[in-house]
């Protein structure tokens, strides 16, 4: 195992590039910007009679918005998580954390991702690294992450392009569907899978799905690219280098949602759209165009670190915009907003 303080070193030095450093892709974008929805002038609904509420994990929710997973394991990562916490629960969206590995290196830790003392009544995931599977975590784990968080739900992440850039990286993942399939079977809470920003296909999402996942985070190509944030920590030479050619890896936002939602109609599977989102329109984008929920990583982070007013401000934009969208075309809740056919592809 990795010596807690690198990890810890880690997560703080990602939380700085991500503030600072040029870590989107180039040359790629979310493909949302493709869509444009046909504007209704006579939307024949009332603005203040829009819904935007939904359930997720058996649980209400005022607005089909998540908090994407970000951080843990330090203290300003706590007072960020803390913010997440606090206006998530204040505005009914869902929250989750970074990754708990942190905590399991050095339990003193474990209070950066108690969440649920800010948030007792709003859907929280904890997270854990799905390539940990392959390094001696297993059920009893996963079930200690869902504790330390008190979490409705496990999701695993996806990073294997993340882990090759970094010098630390573990690069094994070998053998992992059958692993998560054994962690859905075992561990009584729903799991979810989601990327970290490179994207996953309508094919792996079913694959999945029958695996016994209950939820997959595509997490697509258009906002950070780990690859980047991972290139302005390395210090070797070579990989500093390699990183330029994948500056436009990964599957587009938009493309990940439209392949998905080809392979699984199942409407009992839930589908969330992450990945280079920052306004509600991006968010009404991702919905009209099959995913249940819309989360929002990178282009909120900075309002977490400052203030949980700041943060409380940019989420009521977000649900403005998403509602002023709705009205846009005529739609009056969410439902209607899935299935509308008031969206099209501009090139």
């Amino acid at each position: 195992m990795t010596n807690h303080h690198s990890t810890e070193k880690r997560k703080s030095e990602h939380i700085d590039i991500a503030l600072t450093k040029q870590v989107s892709g180039r040359g790629i974008t979310t493909g949302l910007e493709n869509y444009r929805f046909i504007h209704q002038a006579l939307p024949e609904i009332n603005f203040n009679d829009i819904d935007i509420s939904t359930a997720f994990l058996n649980k209400k929710m005022k607005a089909p918005l998540v908090l994407s997973s970000m951080t843990g394991g330090t203290e300003r990562a706590w007072k960020i998580n803390l913010n997440l916490a606090a206006a998530a629960e204040k505005r009914g969206w869902a929250v989750g954390t970074g990754s708990v590995r942190a905590a399991f290196e050095n339990p003193e830790l474990s209070y950066t991702y108690n969440m649920r003392k800010a948030a007792p009544s709003i859907p929280i995931f904890a997270n854990l690294g799905a390539v940990q599977l392959n390094k001696g975590y297993g059920i009893d784990e996963c079930r200690r992450t869902v504790d330390i968080v008190q979490a409705d739900a496990l999701v695993l992440h996806l990073n294997s392009m993340q882990e090759v850039f970094q010098t630390e990286g573990d690069t094994d993942f070998s053998h992992l569907l059958e692993k998560i399939e054994n962690i859905c079977m075992a561990l009584g809470v729903p799991v979810g899978i989601k990327e970290v920003g490179m994207g996953i296909n309508g094919q792996l999402a079913k694959q999945l799905f029958e695996s016994g996942v209950s939820f997959v985070d595509v997490a697509g190509a258009g906002g950070t690219s780990w690859i980047q944030v991972e290139k302005f920590r390395s210090k070797d030479p070579i990989r500093i280098q390699a990183a330029e050619a994948f500056y436009d890896w990964g599957i587009p936002t938009s493309e990940c949602i439209v392949s998905v939602r080809e392979h699984i109609s199942e409407s009992k599977k839930t589908l969330i759209a992450s990945g280079g989102l920052s306004t509600g329109v991006d968010a009404a984008k991702a919905i009209a165009l099959g995913a249940d929920l819309a989360g929002f990583g990178r282009s909120i982070l900075r309002d977490a670190a400052e203030s949980e007013e700041a943060l409380d401000q940019t989420l009521e934009r977000i649900e403005m915009e998403l509602k002023i969208a709705m009205f846009g075309i005529g739609v009056k809740n969410i439902a209607s907003l899935k299935s509308t056919p008031l969206i099209k592809k501009i090139v």
